[in-house]
């Protein structure tokens, strides 16, 4: 299916995917397996699929109890008046209901959730502006493959297109940025619309789906029964690759001199980490991850050269541009992996394996294009391979390995001291890394936060690393982190902020001081808008229009974090020195009764390095500024 359109049955194929089910409560902090979806339910519909019979109640009511026993626990929301009569029976209802202060706030809680857990996040949210409070966070949800439903109200059906008070074509709005979106004005349809949107939501690629409610369809009466008939005709991904397409990739990867095996998100998503790595070391093939595929390959892994892209690793980046095949899997050739599009490993073959048929050459055109989920295309793939192998020998690689272990060994990631005497913000965010471990939860904002989280917190396992990747949305991380804490509450889960991305959604600390939710923030406080410094830096000659913040060191520091955090209830500490870094993180980490928040004071004239410039090719990767590396290609 293509995103952004509604569903297309010419883009759909015939084999229908079953339907996940959902672990219980006590199984979120149990291995990956047991939030992956169960290809082989025979129902569609999420959930234990208890037989209910008939039974009279309102559209409200359904909702409700529509989402019981999809097997939701948890949903993050914030009442107004469209969507109040459903607030009313959610009363009684067991399910987790977790009130924000802000509608973005609930979608990006609901992605956290999702995120961690491999179930489908659920928001909701009134109609008109409270709608469109959600918007950001579906869009987000949206470029990431996040599954998520949104629950709006809407006005009542006979004044819809009127302009009535608090009404928005949520639906309109939304029907780009969605899987489908659903406008429901008859309390009948709210059993099988529901279904129907977690089975959109969890299958195939994942993605947002809203249903919206219109307020007398909630206040009617209607008869329930479950489980209902989903009924989504042309509406069936492909899961199991083509056996012929997975021969011809084994000859190719059996042919290839220089192979590197290109992961993205979509391995994540699709729990595939295990079968990644028995084909990564079948192939003894470099892995590369991109930032959406964190921890989907461990970080210590001897194969993996480290992220691609604008600000990834120089032999991350230099394995794609010299490789002369690709094995794509579950990533999309977006630009900031590929710097100008034509000159991306120029003399590379593509395999591009993705549950997405839209996504396959549709930037880069593929060789062997495989559609289908990873989950089972990677272990037909690894089973090809070894027969492969066996019959035309295993490819000699040592030259290849020899060129990009110099590389990893030449250009290993670092930082350089700062010249003001101030803290090194990589130097903060490794040791928030290496004090808490592998097995927490790494929540970023977006900027050059985002990525030294990236860079130098060590991810060893998937869903141990969440960033809002394709959209770039400021705001992501306080909101993300909270749903991720309630998904997973048994895990130290950190929010990694820029003190400007932190200043958009902080008010969410009330809600997890509230719930006692204890995450844990940690304010990268470099007092400007870091990222668009740097490139006015880099490209503006040091015009640094609009972006100093006046929040950290010797400036006058509106607002103060520390005092911020305190009248939220939140523990508060600042740390302005190196020697203190370490006390200051431990200190955050025995403290599990409430948020707590560390204003990091640190340089804001660090930068993130390596980058490639927007608009060159990769091969012009820096490591330092004007400082290309040095290297003979591979022959």
């Amino acid at each position: 299916m293509s995103k952004g359109s509604p569903i297309s049955p010419s883009l759909m194929a015939t084999k229908s995917a079953g339907a996940p089910k959902a672990p219980e409560r006590a199984d979120r902090t149990a291995d990956t397996a047991v939030v992956v979806a169960d290809l082989a339910a025979v129902s569609p519909v999420l959930g234990p699929n208890n037989v209910v019979p008939p039974t009279a109640m309102s559209g409200s009511q359904a909702i409700v109890r529509s989402l019981e026993e999809l097997g939701v626990d948890d949903i993050f929301g914030l009442p107004g008046g469209a969507i109040l009569p459903t607030y009313d029976p959610l009363m009684a209802s067991s399910m987790n209901h977790v009130l924000v202060r802000h509608e973005q706030g609930a979608g990006h809680a609901a992605q956290g959730y999702a995120m961690v857990t491999g179930r489908v996040g659920v928001c909701i949210a009134t109609s008109g502006p409270g709608a469109t409070n959600l918007v950001t966070a579906i869009m987000d949800a949206h470029m990431d493959s996040v599954p998520m439903v949104a629950i709006t109200g809407q006005v009542s059906s006979g004044v819809i297109g009127t302009d009535a008070f608090q009404e928005a074509d949520i639906v309109g709005i939304t029907m780009p940025i969605t899987k489908h979106s659903f406008l429901v004005t008859d309390p009948n349809d709210i059993p099988h619309v529901m279904a129907e949107a977690f089975h959109l939501a969890s299958t195939g690629r994942p993605g947002p789906v809203l249903v919206d409610v219109a307020k007398d369809a909630q206040v009617g009466q209607m008869t329930f029964s479950w489980p209902p008939r989903i009924d989504l005709p042309g509406y069936r991904p492909v899961t199991r690759g083509h056996n012929k397409q997975v021969r011809e990739a084994a000859k190719l990867i059996a042919a290839a001199k220089k192979p590197v095996l290109y992961v993205g998100g979509g391995v994540v998503k699709a729990h595939a980490s295990a079968e990644l790595r028995e084909l990564a070391e079948a192939m003894n093939a470099p892995v590369v991850t991109t930032l959406m595929a964190k921890g989907a390959f461990p970080d210590s892994h001897p194969q993996h050269m480290g992220m691609p892209g604008m600000h990834g690793t120089v032999s991350a980046v230099t394995a794609l541009q010299q490789s002369d095949l690709l094995i794509t899997l579950g990533a999309r050739f977006d630009d900031r992996v590929t710097g100008v599009l034509k000159t991306f490993a120029p003399l590379a073959k593509v395999i591009h394996a993705d549950i997405d048929p839209a996504e396959i050459s549709k930037n880069r055109t593929a060789d062997v294009p495989i559609v289908g989920s990873v989950k089972e295309i990677i272990p037909e793939l690894t089973d090809a391979v070894k027969a492969q192998f066996a019959a035309v020998g295993t490819p000699e690689l040592d030259h290849w390995w020899a060129f990009l272990n110099n590389l990893k060994d030449s250009y290993p990631l670092g930082w350089t001291e700062p010249e003001d005497g101030l803290t090194a913000p990589q130097r903060v965010i490794e040791r928030i890394g290496a004090l808490t471990g592998p097995e927490g939860i790494y929540v970023a904002g977006v900027g050059q936060h985002q990525m030294w989280a990236a860079q130098f917190i060590k991810y060893e396992r998937p869903h141990a690393w969440l960033n809002s990747g394709g959209a770039g949305t400021m705001g992501y991380a306080v909101p993300a982190a909270m749903g991720a804490k309630v998904g997973e509450p048994d895990r130290v889960v950190w929010a990694i902020d820029g003190d400007g991305c932190f200043q958009m959604t902080n008010q969410e600390l009330a809600t997890c001081a509230i719930n006692k939710i204890p995450i844990k923030v940690a304010v990268i406080n470099n007092s400007s808008l870091g990222m668009v410094r740097q490139w006015q830096t880099l490209f503006y000659e040091g015009r640094y229009s609009n972006t100093d913040l006046n929040t950290g060191h010797d400036t006058i520091r509106i607002p103060d974090f520390v005092k911020l955090a305190d009248a939220y209830g939140c523990a508060s500490f600042r740390c302005e020195r190196d020697e203190d870094i370490d006390a200051t993180i431990q200190k955050a980490l025995e403290i599990n009764d409430r948020p707590v928040v560390i204003d990091f004071v640190v340089s804001p004239n660090s930068m993130v390095w390596p980058m490639v410039p927007a608009g060159v090719s990769n091969d012009q990767i820096q490591v330092a500024r004007n400082l290309t590396p040095e290297w003979e290609e591979e022959d």
